[in-house]
C-alpha cells in the first residue's frame, strides 16, 4: 500500500486553500512542478527562477525542508515533481541504500565547505584533544575530513580523497577528536566543540557568511555541485524548463549578487 505521509496531507491542504487534483496519487497537474528544497540558499534560487518559468507557463509550488532524508523520499513516492537540496554523490549513495531511481536534472551551484569556530581565531593554533564535529552521512563527513585533513588538522591514508571515514585518520600529532553529526544540527554544535565542518547552506541559515566567517574554505573546483534530482523516468517538458531557467544568465547573476562568493554557479 501507498505510504501516506504527513507531506501528502500537507500539499493537499494548503494548495489555494483547497484540494489539488490528484494529490496524494499519481496524477501530477499540468504546468505545476512541486519542489523541495532547503531554504537557503536553494529555495531563494527558485523563488529566483518564479518569474523566468511563469514566462513560459510553469507555476512552481516550493515545500521547504531542513534535512537531507525526507525530499528524496517524497520525491519517490511522487509526493513532490523534484527536490533541490543536495548533491550528486549523496543521491547517488542515497538511492543505492534505499534502491531508488532518482537522478540529477541539472547541477545549479556549488556551496563550498567550511569550517567554522566560535573559540578559536585560527585553524593552526587549537590545543591537543580539539572537538571538531562533522556530518555524520558518508559523502559530506569524508567531504569534511579531507577539508580538515588540507587545513592540517590530520592526515589521511593516501587515497582516499573525499570518501574517507575517521578511521582513515592516520597522522593525528594533536590527537583531534573528530565528533559525527546531522549536518543540519552542525551550527548549534559551535557551542560545544572547537571547530565544526558546516555545509553553507546551514552556515547561511544561521547568517554565518562562508566568506567572511569561515576559517578555511573548500576550494572552488569542488566536484560537489547541487542538483535538482527527479524520478528517472520523468520527462515532462515543464521539468526541461526548469533546468533551462536555473542555468539562465538571470538566475547566475542573482547567485553571484545575493551571495557574494559563499554560493558559486556550476554552469
Amino acid at each position: 500500500m501507498k505510504r501516506r505521509s504527513l507531506l501528502t496531507w500537507c500539499l493537499c491542504a494548503v494548495a489555494a486553500g483547497s484540494l489539488l487534483a490528484g494529490c496524494g496519487s499519481d496524477t501530477v497537474e499540468k504546468g505545476v512542478l512541486k519542489i523541495g528544497a532547503s531554504p537557503v540558499p536553494h529555495a531563494d534560487i527558485l523563488k529566483a527562477a518564479e518569474p523566468l518559468l511563469a514566462k513560459e507557463g510553469v507555476k512552481l509550488e516550493i515545500i521547504e525542508f531542513t534535512d537531507y532524508v525526507q525530499p528524496n523520499m517524497a520525491l519517490a513516492d511522487k509526493e513532490l515533481d523534484a527536490n533541490f537540496f543536495q548533491h550528486k554523490p549523496y543521491l547517488d549513495n542515497f538511492c543505492k541504500e534505499r534502491k531508488l531511481n532518482l537522478v540529477s536534472l541539472v547541477a545549479v551551484h556549488i556551496e563550498p565547505m567550511g569550517v567554522y569556530s566560535k573559540k578559536m581565531k585560527d585553524v593552526k593554533s587549537f590545543a591537543e584533544g580539539a572537538k571538531v564535529a562533522i556530518p555524520n552521512d558518508p559523502t559530506n563527513g569524508g567531504r569534511a575530513l579531507k577539508i580538515l585533513a588540507d587545513a592540517g588538522f590530520f592526515k589521511l591514508k593516501e587515497g582516499v580523497g573525499v570518501n574517507g571515514t575517521p578511521a582513515d585518520i592516520i597522522d593525528n600529532p594533536k590527537k583531534v577528536q573528530v565528533v559525527e553529526m546531522e549536518a543540519a544540527v552542525l551550527p548549534r554544535a559551535l557551542e560545544d566543540v572547537d571547530y565544526a565542518v558546516i555545509n553553507s547552506n546551514y552556515a547561511l541559515g544561521v547568517n554565518l557568511n562562508p566568506v567572511k566567517d569561515a576559517l578555511f574554505m573548500e576550494g572552488k573546483d569542488s566536484p560537489y555541485a547541487n542538483i535538482v534530482a527527479v524520478r528517472a523516468n520523468d520527462k515532462r517538458p515543464e521539468l526541461q524548463k526548469l533546468a533551462k531557467a536555473l542555468t539562465s544568465p538571470e538566475v547566475k547573476k542573482f547567485i553571484e549578487e545575493k551571495y557574494q562568493g559563499a554560493v558559486v554557479t556550476a554552469f
